[in-house]
């Protein structure tokens, strides 16, 4: 029976790290330190630890490809996201393989396993909605093949570059655009409560009631497994059901806020005179509903842009043997005022 080869996922697991720390550990990376690389070296010592030297040398193959890990390809900001990566990845001489995990923690899984065995020189990715666990990417680390995550990521994972919306500032901005102009009981229509993303979104929507002192009310916080036309819609019967009403609302997606107007419409309330609406990403279609949706414009261009320079010069580091600054850039919001909200 041949004996197991040791990995760095088995370091990572018995010492409770990720396997990207205990490879920037072994080695000697100067972010690390030395009270974790003496733990590192000591166990893999024990367990008699050699790296694969197979997968190194395949490493210092350069395909010229980026791997890219997209929840969807035809959603309006992911568009714009996906034209910036081709536009600076296409001018440095690099192709782009993009897999679509459709919102899917499994199919993000697989995409990860098939971009890795085609030895991608870096990878991009933005998770699923309910996505947990990363063991897919730190394999990627492992490889020492760069990842750059942008948009929808997650604070548990390390040792990496990110590129992220102010998800936090947005909401707020729209929230409390709402306040000023007199709602006083404002709903949110918000994602899934395990992604970062729409965690701080919910984050900016509490903060703003907070700071104008306006209670929270938990029947105005409906969570959308889905981001459809017809979750918004049922959304909005189900707050015009509430004793009390709502007078304003803030959707974490313009889809939803667009579902959202047609379901208020059903019921016989106006927008924005009985209830003002404002969704977020600013997707083009807001100006052909009626009336014009309000939204928080999010850089999908940019942040496609500076993700993908980020990681070639991370790919041109890795290939020179030279010590990778990871980067964290988060990209500014804009509110823009239409008629579904009143201006101030």
């Amino acid at each position: 029976m041949h004996k197991k080869q040791i990995k760095l996922s088995d370091l990572a697991e018995e010492l409770g790290i990720s396997t990207a720390t205990v490879s920037r550990a072994l080695k000697n990376y100067p972010d690390i330190s030395a009270e974790t690389k003496q733990k590192v070296i000591a166990l893999a010592n024990k367990w008699n630890y050699r790296p694969n030297s197979l997968a190194a040398s395949l490493r210092n193959k350069e395909t010229h490809i980026i791997g890219v890990i997209i929840p969807e390809v035809v959603n309006h900001f992911f568009a714009k996201v996906i034209k910036g990566i081709m536009e600076v990845a296409y001018d440095a001489g690099y192709r782009v393989m993009l897999c679509q995990s459709n919102e899917d923690y499994d199919k993000e899984v697989d995409d990860a396993h098939a971009l890795l065995s085609s030895r991608v020189d870096g990878l991009l990715a933005s998770l699923a909605n309910h996505t947990r666990t990363f063991e897919h990417f730190y394999d990627f680390m492992d490889s020492g093949t760069p990842v750059v995550f942008f948009d929808k990521t997650s604070p548990e994972i390390k040792d990496c570059s990110k590129v992220i919306i102010d998800d936090y500032s947005g909401a707020y901005q729209a929230v409390e655009s709402l306040i000023q102009q007199g709602c006083k009981r404002i709903a949110h229509l918000q994602g899934p409560g395990n992604a970062h993303t729409f965690q701080n979104r919910l984050r900016g929507y509490l903060t703003a009631l907070k700071d104008y002192q306006l209670p929270v009310d938990p029947d105005l916080i409906i969570e959308c497994p889905e981001f459809t036309l017809n979750r918004g819609r049922l959304s909005a019967h189900q707050l015009v059901a509430l004793p009390k009403g709502v007078d304003g609302l803030f959707a974490v997606t313009d889809l939803l806020a667009i579902g959202a107007m047609k379901g208020f419409r059903e019921k016989g309330i106006q927008v924005p005179e009985e209830v003002a609406i404002i969704g977020f990403s600013n997707w083009e279609m807001v100006e052909a509903v009626f009336p014009p949706l309000s939204s928080v414009s999010q850089p999908g261009y940019e942040m496609g842009r500076q993700a993908t320079q980020i990681l070639l010069k991370e790919i041109k580091a890795s290939k020179n043997e030279e010590d990778i600054t990871h980067e964290t850039v988060t990209l500014a919001t804009e509110l823009v005022v239409r008629g579904s909200s009143k201006s101030v």
